[in-house]
């Protein structure tokens, strides 16, 4: 079993800056790949960011230079460091990891709002 849980969301005005963490535990493996997910009042989950885990990265269009994914294998973490924001980015965000089986958190809430 894994366990995933986000924090860092929150209300951040336009143009400003928010750090995502998802803290993983129990049978994670290095190997496999992580990934930030979203999604907005009305709208499908939507694809973020992922990494493997020899730290290649892709991105969807949207976020593209404005968001960069990491990760940190010896603490089981991965980041979802988010410039730029735009109301367009306001969503609940999900971490993901994608091993044998896939995984999900909770949750977080970022909402982009002057």
């Amino acid at each position: 079993q894994v366990q995933l849980v986000e924090s860092g969301g929150g209300l951040v005005q336009p143009g400003g800056s928010l750090r995502l963490s998802c803290a993983a535990s129990g049978s994670i493996l290095s190997m496999y790949v992580m990934g930030w997910y979203r999604q907005a009042p009305g709208k499908q989950r939507e694809f973020v960011a992922v990494i493997s885990g020899e730290g290649s990265t892709n991105y969807a269009e949207s976020v593209k230079g404005r968001f960069t994914i990491s990760r940190d294998n010896a603490k089981n973490m991965v980041y979802l460091q988010m410039n730029s924001l735009k109301p367009d980015d306001t969503a609940v965000y999900y971490c993901n990891y994608r091993g044998p089986n896939d995984y999900w958190g909770q949750g977080t809430q970022v909402t982009v709002s002057s």
